[in-house]
């Protein structure tokens, strides 16, 4: 059987109500679990399913009874259902003209009959088919597809619960992100220690790995706040980002702590040499004047680092030795990193 040859018009607005449906977890639910059991059990068939129906492929949601694998969904009867948006009903699939010579007609299983209602996230949106078959050639009655319906009905209705867990779950995690992130430099914030940098710790200790950790520190910043006000300074923070993230990796976590200054963490760090190339590169990059309007000013850079586990095995002693670190670049001249060493 193939799919006709013009899809339909809405196909774009309905994989668009498919895409909302599908998550990493997939559609499937205890709820949905239990209605596709009783449909097996009240229609006394072999299979019964809720199938979703794809761009390409026919995948399957729910299923209970006989199992069958995903397919492309050009031989799938339930896209005849969603293409057409109406019960497909077939009491002898070997005695089908379009039907009989599918894989899974011929082969195993061995379907004989096919009965399935359309399932939608929208009316006019069919996303799959609740549908039942059977390894023997069966006749439907008025009732018994009726009653099909109904279960379509419900199931469309678990389906949409799970679309709105779905989006309700991706925009509270919006919101938990939001919580954890500082607007003006998008890096992260303070909170972030915690739920974000305490974590990553963790992970790299328990594989024995090392982490480079660095604190950095505007020079001239409170001047340019003073001297062109905090618009400017809002400006020069925003390239600051820049300028850092421009030196940083994928892995690396930055964090922005308050005002002017900055952590970072960098997970499985080959050795110091490699934190102090990177604390170098950021040192550098800051010798190179900010604009900000008509006026051209300067913020360098200084930075304290330290290697864990050897300078601490916790987040606070980290954030001591490279506050310590910190402290011994300011009063060595600015402009440049220590690295302690423990």
């Amino acid at each position: 059987m193939a799919l006709p040859a013009q899809l339909p018009d809405n196909e774009a607005e309905r994989l668009l109500s498919v895409r909302a449906l599908i998550s990493a977890d997939g559609p499937s639910t205890p709820e949905l679990e239990a209605l596709v059991k009783l449909a097996k059990d009240v229609f006394t068939t072999p299979y019964a399913a809720v199938n979703i129906v794809d761009a390409d492929w026919h995948r399957v949601a729910c299923q209970v009874g006989i199992r069958t694998s995903e397919c492309p969904r050009d031989i799938s009867i339930c896209s005849r259902v969603v293409f057409d948006n109406e019960v497909v009903v077939v009491p002898d699939l070997a005695r089908h003209p379009e039907l009989r010579d599918l894989p899974y007609v011929l082969g195993e299983p061995g379907f004989r009959s096919y009965a399935g209602a359309p399932v939608a996230l929208e009316p006019g949106l069919p996303v799959g088919a609740f549908c039942l078959l059977d390894t023997e050639p069966r006749e439907f009655s008025d009732r018994e597809i009726a009653n099909l319906m109904h279960f379509a009905e419900v199931a469309s209705g678990l389906l949409r619960l799970q679309k709105a867990n779905h989006v309700m779950g991706f925009a509270e995690e919006k919101l938990r992100l939001a919580a954890i992130t500082d607007p003006m430099t998008g890096f992260y914030n303070r909170a972030a220690l915690v739920s974000i940098v305490d974590g990553m710790l963790a992970d790299a200790f328990s594989a024995q790995q090392t982490v480079g950790v660095l604190y950095m520190d505007m020079d001239g910043f409170k001047t340019i706040n003073d001297t062109l006000g905090h618009p400017a300074g809002d400006d020069v923070l925003k390239q600051a980002a820049q300028r850092i993230t421009e030196c940083l990796g994928v892995q690396e976590i930055a964090v922005r702590m308050g005002g002017d200054e900055f952590a970072v963490f960098v997970p499985n760090l080959a050795n110091a040499d490699a934190l102090a190339g990177l604390s170098e590169r950021l040192v550098k990059r800051f010798r190179s004047p900010f604009a900000v309007g008509r006026h051209i000013v300067n913020a360098r850079l200084s930075v304290g680092a330290a290697l864990a586990p050897h300078a601490g095995s916790d987040r606070l002693s980290l954030l001591q030795a490279v506050d310590e670190a910190l402290y011994e670049a300011k009063a060595s001249g600015r402009d440049r990193f220590v690295l302690r060493s423990s």
